[in-house]
Order: structure tokens, then sequence, then C-alpha cells
């Protein structure tokens, strides 16, 4: 069941207040940290570890303060092995510590998936019900910031397709602080990635009240009934954009933030399919076997009936992620969803 929200930004300065229920205006890392923060402070077992986390606050400085606060038995900085992340993090969600390890990026997440998928994915499934794997696995992801080669991938779909895995993605600080602490308390993994080109971008104002958001469930941005804009992350940005420029042209769009790609909340796409008969999903990662790929597909099966034009794909290309020259070639942009919400809408 999907989640009706109003989206707003704010730019003015964050409130540092010590009142841990005073209303805040934070950019999305702040949020990230705020999380980390009241996560820490309301559960002893909750640990942090990673590469360059604890003295240095993280590259992103995501974990800023955490080790001041808590100490070094508790916020733990590693070797730069992020198998030994991964690794360890099962062990201790294992035996009672609920984990939250931060691989420093996208691209070196790879060297964690044997443990993800063989063990933290199956923890539960293998023990029937004895163990469970209650850790978050964190990493800034995607492109947009000019970065070098392993820093830009969005590769969201390699975890989305592993039965065990929760995956989150927060679009907006609002979400990514009630994300990220609903996904701490989850008695399974979490993988929690982190659109880092919108880490700073907009600011929002929400009480840092340690209530968590309903993981597993879209959040509906706006409200149309011409056409069905669905994205998540970092793509948010231009989907929301997107559709105030098909607003201003009379064209009423509904934008979805799907949050949760798995398990993927499809009854809330559905719906709104079946009130705009339209659909256009808009992603960072490459085409080929993604998460749009699934969501098509599943709209196909499901809402065929519902359907008034094809299903449109925004997407990246079927190569890497370019050098930073030509990486606003390969990003999807805000009239690529505009053309794409608007031949559907010519189609007869």
């Amino acid at each position: 069941m999907g989640i009706n929200e109003n989206f707003s930004t704010n730019n003015q300065d964050t409130d540092h207040s010590d009142d841990i229920s005073a209303t805040k205006i934070v950019t999305m890392v702040e949020a990230v940290n705020l999380a980390l923060h009241h996560a820490m402070a309301a559960d002893n077992n909750v640990v942090v570890l990673g590469e360059d986390i604890a003295t240095n606050g993280g590259v992103f400085r995501a974990t800023l303060g955490l080790k001041d606060r808590f100490g070094c038995r508790r916020v733990m900085d590693t070797p730069l092995a992020e198998s030994l992340i991964a690794g360890i993090s099962v062990g201790m969600a294992s035996q009672g510590l609920k984990p939250v390890a931060e691989i420093q990026f996208m691209g070196f997440i790879y060297s964690a998936l044997e443990h993800m998928i063989s063990h933290a994915a199956r923890l539960r499934n293998r023990t029937r019900g004895r163990l469970h794997c209650p850790m978050v696995l964190r990493a800034p992801y995607g492109g947009g910031i000019h970065a070098p080669e392993h820093h830009s991938e969005s590769t969201e779909a390699i975890f989305a397709h592993i039965p065990g895995l929760r995956v989150v993605i927060p679009s907006s600080p609002t979400r990514a602080y009630g994300l990220l602490l609903s996904a701490i308390q989850d008695p399974d993994p979490v993988v929690f990635l982190e659109p880092k080109r919108i880490y700073r971008v907009n600011r929002q104002e929400f009480k840092d009240n340690g209530e968590g958001l309903p993981l597993d469930t879209c959040f509906t941005l706006r409200e149309g009934t011409d056409v069905t804009l669905v994205s998540w992350g970092a793509m948010i940005q231009e989907t929301l954009e997107a559709a105030n420029v098909l607003g201003e042209q009379g064209i009423r769009a509904e934008v979805i933030d799907v949050a949760t790609i798995s398990p993927l909340d499809i009854d809330t796409i559905l719906s709104s399919v079946k009130k705009t008969g339209r659909c256009v999903i808009a992603q960072e990662a490459a085409r080929s076997c993604s998460v749009s790929s699934d969501i098509s597909a599943q709209l196909a099966e499901q809402g065929l009936l519902y359907l008034q034009a094809p299903v449109k794909r925004v997407t990246g290309y079927d190569i890497p992620m370019p050098y930073f020259k030509n990486e606003n070639l390969y990003m999807p942009s805000t009239q690529d969803i505009v053309a794409a919400a608007k031949s559907t809408l010519e189609f007869v």
C-alpha cells in the first residue's frame, strides 16, 4: 500500500538544537547522520563500521560525530576490505547486534556480494528462522558528481534480484531519515543505497523524533490523472521537474517514488496506472535486466487492460558510466521524461 507525501524543500540553515524532537532543516547526508545518531542513542546494539567512517566521519561525512559520542567500540574504522566489512557484519547480526556497515562507494561493493548473497540473505531460511540477520549495508551510489571510474555505478538490480535482501533507495532528506531508521530496526538484511548526487542538493524540514517510515511501500509525491511517472533515488528530482513542465502544458502527471525496489509495491503503481492509463518509468541505471524492466513486465502481466499506451522507459545506456566529460550524455534528463510522457499521450 502506497503512501501520499507532500514534497517540499527549504534553503535555511540546519537547526542544531539539542532538543532531539526539534524541527530541523537538513540535507540528505545530514538526515542520514541524524538517523544514525538517533538509532545508536536508542539502542546500544546498533554499531557502525566501515572505511574511514569513525575518525574522519566518512568520505561524505555521513557518520561525522558518531565516534566522539559513542566511542570506538561502537563506531569502528575497518581495513580497506569490503568482503571483511560484509562478513563481520553478518557475524555480528547473527549474534544479536545491529551493524550498519558502510561501503565507501557502490563501485566497491562487489567484493561484499559473496557474504550478502550466500549468507546475509539466506540466514533466516538456512536456520529455519532460528537466526536473523538485522544488518544494514549502506553505500553512496549513482552518478552525477564527476567522479572517476568505479564511483558512479547504479547497479541496484543486482541486489533486487536476490531473495532475502531488502533494497531501499531514499530520494529526499525526510525519506532518508525515516527509511534508514526503519531499515536499522528490520530483522533482516537491508541494502540502503544513498544517491550521492542529491546528498546536498535540497533541504527539507522535519522533526528529529526517531519516527521511521514504512518499508516496502511507494510514496505518491504528486497526484495526477493523465500519466503516471515512476522513479526512485536521485531521478525523482528530474521526474518532479518533468511533472511541473507537463503541468504547465495542462498535463496532470502523477509521481510515484518507489523507495523500496525490493520487495516492490506494485499495487500502488497499478492503482495509479488504472487511473491514468499511461506510465513512464525513469531510472539512471542501464536499461537491460533492470528494475524498470521488472516494473514494466509486471504492469504488462497485471495491468494490461488498464493501459492505453505502451509503457515507456527512460534509462541509462547498456555501457559503463562514462567519465565526467560525457556523464551528462548518459544521464536521463527532465526533457527525456517529458518527451516520453508526451509520446504515451499521443499513442492512439
